[in-house]
């Protein structure tokens, strides 16, 4: 246990925040503060593409392996909104105090720009598996990528080896017993359900999920991940209005926390702005999990041709998961009194383990638990659905399509084991195996980040500065040729379904003439 706890305070400790901090800041830069300075663009190409671009949401055909972006999106936010939205954000202002908060949104804007490069590397260096899938993620770039380097061959492909293992472990934790037992635990709470009704009722939902392959469980995401949002969102935003006075004094706490010397509750478990900037740092990656090479393997296997358009869909995952969701869970806390703002500490009568749900008494009364325990069901449960496939492609890599039907099954029958055990070393690991993860992953993306740089000029280049380059969409050239030739043939067809519009609109004025 101490060994793990070790290990822990070296990847989630100076050493690997100051990694996760560096590379996103140094994407930052060397992509000239994409993230800030294009706000207005990747949001037309993201959210605004969802309510004007069918082609965005429209189902791919059911030949066609791929998934379409919105289901990637979804599938994406399933793994990465879940209780680190609520349970992280509490436990990182009881820690550092209500500074946190602003240290998790300089780690999400940070973030940004790591999952907009994870998500331009695994499109830019994916395959097709035998099935005609798309496989992408970091396992990928670390042997395509980092491996085709100077003398870098053998360390990609043992690092790459390393995060596939590490992946298959976390989705085990993290991804699923973790996650399942949490759902289990508040169902109990809320509603006396049994904790084995629970876990078998998950297994059997689960098994024909996940069974059915990755559109399936992307058919499933794309209708649970808008319900689940905005069910939540709603909740909170009705509390925040209903302490609409306490909101002032919320963001001068937050604010005053991450620059002051004033330790974090009470003086017992802060030691002021470090304690503020540490955990602000941790939660928030755990919350959005920009850097951990996770999300960037469902992101790799949409009906996308450009690595850019689905790096900005990266920018938004970290933007509605951190930017949104956590930051009304710290309101939602912040603004109910059931922490003191101005020293970080619980107040009276409140159980810090539970600090959310007491919020959400506080304003909703005995309906506060049963809406929290929805709630985590809909959020820790979307996660078990996003890992399954993360898992399924470490394993595919590792192993090859054989592989994956057998890793399905366990992960399946480990449902019930997760709502039925205790998970208190099972959550330590799980941090360990993220964090694991994540190193592997950064030193790919800080060896790439030239890459990175250039496929986003030659983007731009071609959609905003209008010249005609060749574009940089694979680093294969088969599959980039295939790609060319699919995007001449849909121009074509284009052109002639617009050709064929204006005859009929030709034809319709001769007749009335």
């Amino acid at each position: 246990m101490r060994g793990i706890e070790a290990l822990n305070g070296i990847v989630w400790g100076p050493m690997g925040l100051g990694l996760l901090f560096g590379t996103g800041l140094l994407l930052t830069v060397r992509t000239g503060g994409f993230q800030l300075r294009r706000w207005g663009y990747w949001m037309r190409h993201t959210l605004g593409a969802l309510l004007t671009d069918r082609s965005v949401t429209a189902h791919t055909a059911r030949e066609e392996q791929a998934i379409s972006q919105f289901q990637s999106l979804c599938t994406a936010l399933a793994s990465t909104i879940g209780t680190g939205n609520l349970v992280g954000v509490a436990t990182a202002i009881l820690s550092g105090g209500a500074g946190a908060v602003f240290w998790m949104w300089v780690m999400a804007l940070l973030g940004m720009m790591t999952s907009f490069a994870e998500n331009v590397l695994g499109v830019y260096y994916r395959r097709k598996n035998e099935k005609g899938e798309w496989s992408g993620g970091a396992m990928y770039y670390l042997t395509d990528g980092l491996g085709a380097k100077k003398g870098c061959n053998t360390l990609g492909k043992v690092l790459a080896v390393l995060f596939a293992c590490f992946c298959i472990l976390a989705s085990f934790g993290i991804g699923n017993m973790s996650q399942i037992n949490s759902i289990a635990g508040n169902m109990n709470a809320a509603f006396h359900t049994p904790y084995l009704v629970t876990g078998v009722a998950l297994m059997v939902v689960t098994a024909l999920i996940v069974l059915g392959g990755l559109k399936r469980v992307a058919a499933v995401t794309e209708k649970l991940v808008p319900l689940m949002a905005l069910f939540y969102i709603v909740g909170a935003v009705v509390i925040v209005v209903l302490h609409a006075g306490n909101i002032p004094a919320a963001f001068r706490a937050i604010f005053r926390g991450a620059f002051n010397l004033q330790a974090a509750g009470g003086g017992t478990l802060g030691y002021g702005i470090s304690q503020s900037l540490t955990w602000g740092f941790k939660r928030g990656a755990f919350s959005n999990e920009a850097g951990l090479g996770s999300a960037v393997m469902v992101n790799s296997s949409a009906n996308v041709k450009e690595p850019v358009q689905q790096g900005m869909w990266g920018v938004f995952e970290v933007f509605a998961d951190t930017i949104v969701v956590c930051t009304l869970t710290a309101l939602v806390i912040l603004t109910t009194g059931v922490v003191d703002i101005e020293s970080g500490s619980v107040l009276a009568g409140v159980q810090d383990n539970a600090l959310v749900g007491q919020a959400f008494t506080a304003a909703f009364g005995s309906f506060g638990p049963k809406f929290i325990a929805i709630s985590l069901l809909f959020f820790a449960y979307s996660t078990v659905l996003g890992w399954s496939h993360y898992g399924t492609k470490a394993v595919e890599y590792l192993f090859g399509q054989k592989g994956t039907r057998v890793y399905k099954v366990i992960f399946v029958g480990m449902v019930v084991v997760g709502a039925t055990m205790k998970l208190g070393l099972a959550w330590d690991l799980s941090d360990t195996f993220n964090g694991l993860m994540m190193i592997p992953n950064l030193l790919a993306v800080l060896a790439l980040s030239g890459t990175v740089v250039q496929i986003t000029k030659n983007y731009l280049d071609r959609k905003v500065n209008g010249k005609d380059i060749p574009p940089m969409w694979s680093v294969f050239a088969e599959y980039q040729k295939a790609e060319e030739a699919e995007a001449a043939e849909e121009a074509k067809q284009a052109r002639e379904a617009e050709a064929l519009a204006e005859l009929e609109i030709l034809g319709g004025h001769a007749v009335n003439e």
